[in-house]
């Protein structure tokens, strides 16, 4: 790896100074067995020599075979030699006197981090274990450690050399064709290239160094870095106004239970008051009609028992013998029973109560009929409650503004008549003569206006208008827009069920409900129109090689919009552009 750096970057006889200088210092580099604990990783401390040579600091080798006392085997952590009994742990003083003159010197090991570990960039001069490359040098395409790096900065011909923080695969940055550092951009191609490729493949494209490309760049990712710094304060500022309106939220959702309760546990008892009442009625009812029954069979039976007695003495006067006793007797025994005080009674022989069960059976399913109508509209109240609207972004250009074009056409029913429908009814032209159009009721009869067929609602829409040969209204109105008359109330804008923009071969002026709003921008001949009814804008736009917002109406729609226009006087028309 030395020689194949160096030879990248000049040969071996003209940098020999510098080999002599790099080998001189490999030469006196610290050997990892001999100066590193294998359990710590790190320059010995207190070194022993163990019976089968490798050597430890002392606490390391001692917990180790602190641990294994039980067996009463010791082995060795790199070898795995065993002994018995435990060896006697003498401090090493020669390889202890070497590590402190290795500290005086200065060249201490680098610590147990700096070995090259997953994801590192490992030294190219390292030996055995490599530690991790700090820089890279992109003419000798190689990795350094803190060591190896050092000539790069002490030997003159290396100061030279093109440093940077250490990075992987330098093999990518030659050229595969012709193994040459890539350090040209071409603008063109828009890729990296080597000098020779200039002159080849490359020749005569727009070429810079790739520090030059690399400012632009590093420009335009400022900018993006800006952008998504800014879309994540867009973000938290998001995510902290839902978590407040989820407390907001909790809070106001345990409120409505609660109150909910209230309502349907008085609903509850107003129920079961009326159940009391309704048994509480039916029990006074059949008290008062069993107490009447009983007191009539009383009568009743009083006076089956005074007719029985008078049955048996009518009896024992016929079976009599005597004459004068019989005739003296018959005139008053025989005389018709009193007709007593009791009313004539029909008896029902069929009593219930089915109608009191029916009038409760239809109370019970008016109740619930009611209940569940109610439990829709409070569903959709319920529903209508979201923490937030999950909806597309609004477009930023054009082409997104194309993904919600939609087909318009002119109702001739609506058309004054002194408009002439074409090109499929979707231009509109103002006409001096007369249009055989007939009677309608949504006719504009006066204002030179049409609206189109089509209702828009609860969903995103855009059309294009090319507007020529004077000015016009572009707008959009409920259905019932006055449509009979010369009153204002009849115009785009003029009223509270449209909304307009009014554009002249000079200006622009935005309208609702007899409200002007001036606008100031270059005039275009054709103006896009975006409808969010959901989110209640409509915006209008100037349309060129970019999209110019001339004015955004924000209101809440209740109904569906219909698109209309108005024209102002002799050859001015307006068409609907085809998008698709």
């Amino acid at each position: 790896m030395t020689h194949l750096a160096f030879e990248r970057g000049g040969s071996r006889n003209n940098n020999s100074a510098v080999f002599t200088w790099l080998e001189r210092m490999a030469s006196n580099l610290w050997s990892e067995d001999q100066f590193s604990c294998s359990v710590c990783l790190d320059l010995l401390k207190d070194p022993v020599t163990i019976p089968c040579g490798h050597s430890y600091c002392m606490g390391c080798i001692k917990n180790c075979w602190d641990q294994t006392d039980h067996t009463g085997v010791y082995s060795c952590p790199q070898c795995r030699e065993t002994f018995t009994p435990r060896p006697v742990l003498c401090r090493n003083t020669m390889l202890a006197e070497l590590v402190e003159e290795l500290k005086k010197t200065g060249l201490n090991p680098p610590p147990a981090q700096s070995y090259a570990g997953p994801g590192d960039v490992p030294c190219d001069f390292c030996t055995g274990r490599k530690f991790k490359a700090v820089k890279s040098c992109l003419t000798c395409l190689a990795s350094y450690c803190e060591t190896h790096v050092k000539p790069h900065s002490e030997v003159t011909p290396l100061k030279r050399h093109k440093l940077i923080n250490a990075i992987g695969d330098l093999e990518q940055k030659l050229c595969a064709e012709h193994q040459k550092v890539l350090d040209i951009f071409c603008r063109t191609d828009q890729t990296c290239v080597c000098v020779l490729c200039t002159d080849k493949d490359h020749k005569n494209h727009d070429t810079v160094s790739a520090e030059a490309e690399r400012s632009v760049k590093q420009k335009q990712l400022g900018e993006t870095q800006t952008e998504i710094q800014q879309r994540i304060q867009e973000r938290l500022k998001e995510i902290e106004e839902l978590k407040q309106t989820v407390e907001t939220l909790k809070r106001s959702a345990c409120i409505e239970i609660k109150e909910s309760e209230k309502v349907f546990t008085e609903l509850i008892r107003s129920i079961e008051k009326i159940h009391t009442e309704v048994i509480e009625l039916i029990g006074a009812n059949e008290k008062a009609a069993v107490n009447q029954a009983e007191g009539r069979m009383k009568k009743l039976e009083q006076e089956i028992a005074e007719l029985r007695r008078r049955n048996a003495e009518l009896k024992q006067l016929s079976e009599t013998e005597d004459h004068i006793h019989f005739l003296q007797n018959f005139q008053s025994l025989c005389a018709p029973p009193e007709a007593g005080d009791l009313p004539s009674v029909t008896v029902n022989t069929d009593i219930s109560f089915g109608a009191v069960r029916k009038a409760v059976s239809e109370l019970k399913d008016h109740i619930e009929d009611f209940c569940k109508g109610e439990l829709v509209k409070i569903t959709t109240t319920v529903n209508e409650v979201a923490v937030y609207s999950l909806q597309a972004p609004e477009p930023r250009n054009r082409a997104e503004f194309l993904k919600y074009s939609c087909q318009l056409t002119l109702d001739p029913n609506t058309a004054n008549r002194n408009l002439c429908l074409s090109e499929g009814n979707r231009k509109v032209t103002w006409r001096r003569e007369t249009q055989r159009y007939p009677d309608h009721s949504e006719r504009f009869d006066s204002r030179y206006q049409v609206l189109c067929r089509e209702g828009l609602s609860g969903t995103r829409c855009y059309w294009e208008i090319e507007c020529s040969g004077g000015g016009a209204d572009i707008g959009v109105t409920y259905k019932g827009i006055s449509r009979k008359g010369e009153d204002h109330s009849c115009i785009l804008g003029f009223n509270d069920k449209s909304w307009s923009l009014r554009c002249s071969d000079s200006s622009y002026t935005a309208r609702h409900n007899n409200n002007h709003t001036a606008i100031t921008a270059p005039c275009s001949p054709r103006i896009g129109v975006y409808l969010d009814f959901n989110a209640g804008t409509l915006s209008f736009y100037g349309v060129s090689d970019t999209m110019t917002l001339l004015h955004r109406f924000q209101t809440t729609f209740t109904e569906p919009l219909y698109p209309g226009f108005g024209l102002w006087g002799s050859g001015s028309s307006v068409t609907i552009c085809q998008l698709n």
